[in-house]
């Protein structure tokens, strides 16, 4: 269990430097997913040429993996798109919202019971990003799309907890990428008119920052949460993810001054997160030292 919160939370630090090369990659949103679930999805299939074969997927089973895949996919679009619209810092304090939607639909998804105490953990998380909102009204459209990004965020966890009790994390997170890459792919041409911000082809510091992006940032980062989230609960999971915020605003306050920007109202919401988060991490830590 204690290896299992050591992944998790390189993870989640991993994750969180996501934002800042959101910011410091000046694709568009639509290009950079676009080249990021391109070349995690070659990275993986290049990976499985070097391990024992696997037992072949049936098409019943990849076709619902590479459904998984598009929400994923439309996730980090979302997400950087919200990055785009507002900033780092407003853009991972809409994702801490990822543990109320975790215990909303984790419990409909898995067939389980509906734990409280966590929908009222998820519930203070939401109150801090309304003060968020209250103070910082002129970033309501990145703020709008944060919170859709942290809704669609929560789904494809759940989903995979249950996938890797079937298949391999490199198997399910190689059919995943390509299935979000085969989506984008089509789509792209339709989103790029109603998506005006950045530029469209890569300069080349943006490859080195993509690189990044995908080894670090994707490939490792997908292998360590798919290993926690065999031993932890999804909203174990996607609650620790708050920490994501903390890592990356704290890396956005010191690369590119962003708290010069934000309101009062911003700190305030991101400490009731903090609590929210400190809340849920302490009867475990209870637990594990009686």
């Amino acid at each position: 269990m204690k290896k299992a919160y050591l992944q998790l939370h390189l993870a989640v630090w991993l994750a969180g430097f996501t934002g800042v090369l959101g910011r410091l990659i000046e694709l568009n949103e639509g290009w950079l997913v676009w080249y990021r679930v391109g070349l995690t999805a070659l990275a993986f299939w290049v990976w499985r040429l070097f391990l024992p074969k696997s037992t072949p997927l049936h098409w019943k089973q990849i076709l619902p993996i590479m459904a998984v895949g598009v929400v994923a996919t439309l996730h980090w679009l979302t997400f950087y798109a919200s990055i785009k619209y507002a900033n780092v810092s407003i853009a991972l304090v809409c994702f801490s919202s990822i543990g109320f939607f975790t215990a909303l639909f984790e419990p409909l998804i898995l067939k389980t019971r509906f734990r409280w105490v966590e929908v009222g953990l998820g519930l203070l998380t939401l109150l801090g990003i309304y003060l968020v909102f209250y103070f910082d009204v002129e970033y309501k459209t990145g703020m709008i799309l944060g919170m859709i990004s942290a809704l669609l965020g929560s789904l494809f966890p759940i989903w995979n907890r249950f996938f890797l009790q079937q298949v391999s994390a490199k198997t399910l997170l190689s059919w995943q990428q390509t299935g979000g890459f085969i989506f984008l792919s089509c789509i792209l041409p339709f989103y790029l008119p109603y998506s005006d911000r950045g530029t469209t082809i890569p300069s080349w510091a943006d490859w080195g920052w993509i690189l990044v992006l995908v080894g670090g940032c994707s490939v490792w980062a997908f292998q360590l949460s798919a290993a926690a989230l065999k031993k932890l609960s999804a909203f174990t999971v996607n609650l620790s993810y708050n920490l994501e915020p903390i890592y990356g605003i704290a890396l956005a306050f010191l690369l590119f001054q962003e708290d010069h920007f934000l309101h009062t109202g911003f700190f305030y919401g991101a400490g009731l997160i903090l609590l929210a988060l400190f809340l849920h991490a302490w009867p475990l830590l209870r637990k594990r030292n009686p």
